[in-house]
């Protein structure tokens, strides 16, 4: 995979696994995996080593990554998840949400 329909930044809804239906924040993209991170969804535990004397181990909370195929873009103008559409608009690709009397860019 290299190309994904989400990017950094976007609000995405999870649309299966134990967080469906969870809103959030895509915080980074792997395209060459097909994989996301979602802000505050899919938590696994992580044990951390201590590295120095002053340094804490202990069990860690932190994002797992999600494949991009089971998280949809949420459009910001009307708040629903949507497949985006493309436009070209002044010579660029931009995406646009694909409900009807919405059409915003995002």
């Amino acid at each position: 995979m290299s190309k994904l329909h989400v990017k950094a930044g976007d609000t995405v809804v999870i649309l299966s696994g134990k967080d469906k239906g969870k809103k959030g924040k895509v915080l980074q993209v792997s395209p060459k995996e097909g994989k996301v991170i979602v802000e505050g969804c899919n938590m696994v535990s992580k044990h951390v080593k201590p590295r120095s004397a002053q340094q804490a181990g202990g069990i860690v909370k932190a994002e797992g990554a999600l494949y991009a195929c089971k998280v949809m873009p949420v459009c910001p103008k009307c708040g629903k998840p949507t497949r985006p559409a493309y436009k070209l608009a002044d010579g660029k690709k931009e995406r646009v949400c694909r409900h009807s009397g919405c059409g915003a860019a995002f």
